[in-house]
């Protein structure tokens, strides 16, 4: 196999982290939204454990694209 192709296949295949990071960050903020509609009161508690949720998922998704452009120009 030709090296070019397959670091272009390996930038596909970390690029497709950055969905699986997109999907992560819409489940947690339509779980977040479920619950905080069933218990007002408690969505206060929780939102401090949303934002550190939203901020890990986005990081693994920064991950994924700084993978996928190291194998693209390195």
């Amino acid at each position: 196999m030709d090296p070019a192709a397959a670091k272009l296949i390996g930038a596909g295949l970390a690029a497709i982290g950055l969905g699986f990071a997109a999907i992560g960050v819409g489940n947690l903020f339509g779980q977040f939204l479920q619950g905080a509609l069933r218990n007002p009161s408690a969505a206060d508690g929780q939102f401090g454990r949303l934002i550190f949720g939203f901020a890990v998922t986005e990081a693994l998704g920064i991950f994924a694209l700084l993978i996928a452009f190291l194998l693209l120009f390195t």
